[in-house]
């Protein structure tokens, strides 16, 4: 048992590190609006964003889970050093990010990351890659773009002074708006968790599967389900810890973004996350789901030219073509090196 305990130290401590990580991030996509708009208390929203995010991962989270965990690469390739890899690859990606400045996919590094190794141990579902995995990473963001496009180009004007208004000054008077923002606050991280939690679960949960013998592995759920659960209270952390000081950099420097118009991001791309979560188990990026919904937005206020020559927007396309490739190559050959 201490065996198997010092086994799995390094890679459940760099799996919660991960958590902590993509919690931090996570809150400002799924809060902000309702923060912004004084709905909800700074100390309330770790403990809700942490619940949401573990509801998600349990009741939606299974097919990514799966995806990641065997999808991609045969469980019985994640050994304790592959997967230490693997996790480190993806925290490094994800830091250079950062310090760049740019909110990168966790999920993009985390299926790149596994990739690179697959393709090491020459052991990669190419099927699930290149014909289910990339295509949504293409599709579901321009779904995101043209729908926030229609939306504040065309169906807004036509609303806003009878029915919306940027002014939330109001809100205290007003329940019904105030249970909205908060309510899309809890789906957004309802989403969050059901793709992004099995980017730090699922390979711990492989790993702990081939630990502990084959016939565990004919029965994956419950440790997938064990995993999540050490995993998911790390976003609530990240969420305290860290939260607080992520800025809303997509929505500052691309676009002035009213609690009206995040709601709206908001309510899309968690949609679209749930979606390809629940349909064909596909790891997606929340932060290029919320960056085309944003672009779309300055589009609609600023016209093409001046979204486009934006020097945010070419940084935030520049790294986020980058930083999924980087963890692929680090991944390779690391793994090249060390098996």
């Amino acid at each position: 048992m201490s065996e198997l305990f010092n086994v799995l130290t390094i890679p459940f401590l760099l799996a919660m590190f991960l958590a902590i990580n993509m919690g931090a991030s996570g809150t400002a996509p799924a809060f902000s609006a309702a923060y912004g708009a004084n709905v909800l208390s700074r100390t309330l929203i770790p403990g809700l964003f942490g619940i949401m995010v573990l509801a998600g991962a349990l009741i939606a989270g299974k097919e990514v889970s799966l995806t990641l965990g065997k999808g991609l690469l045969d469980q019985i390739f994640f050994t304790p050093l592959i997967t230490s890899i693997i996790l480190g690859s993806i925290g490094i990606s994800l830091l250079i990010a950062n310090l760049i400045g740019v909110p990168q996919s966790t999920s993009q590094a985390t299926v790149l990351s596994i990739s690179g190794a697959a393709s090491a141990l020459d052991g990669l579902s190419t099927r699930k890659l290149f014909y289910e995995i990339i295509p949504s990473w293409i599709i579901l963001p321009i779904i995101s773009f043209v729908i926030m496009l229609v939306l504040s180009k065309w169906v807004f004007p036509l609303l806003k002074n009878k029915v919306f208004t940027d002014n939330y000054s109001h809100l205290k008077q007003n329940k019904g708006l105030k249970a909205v923002l908060i309510l899309s606050s809890l789906y957004v991280a309802f989403s969050i968790g059901a793709n992004n939690v099995a980017n730090a679960a699922a390979p711990i949960a492989s790993l702990t599967a081939n630990e502990i013998g084959q016939d565990v592995i004919q029965n994956f759920l419950p440790i997938i389900i064990l995993s999540v659960l050490i995993v998911a209270p790390c976003f609530a952390i990240g969420s305290s810890l860290l939260g607080h000081k992520v800025t809303k950099k997509t929505g500052k420097e691309i676009v002035i973004v009213s609690p009206f118009y995040a709601t709206i991001i908001a309510m899309i791309t968690a949609s679209l996350l749930l979606l390809a979560s629940i349909t064909k188990g596909i790891p997606t990026s929340l932060v290029q789901l919320n960056g085309a919904a944003f672009v779309a937005l300055s589009i609609s206020k600023k016209g093409y030219k001046r979204t486009f020559s934006n020097q945010t927007v070419k940084r935030f396309f520049t790294v986020w073509a980058i930083a999924p490739i980087f963890a692929y190559i680090c991944t390779f050959v690391l793994v090249i090196l060390l098996k």
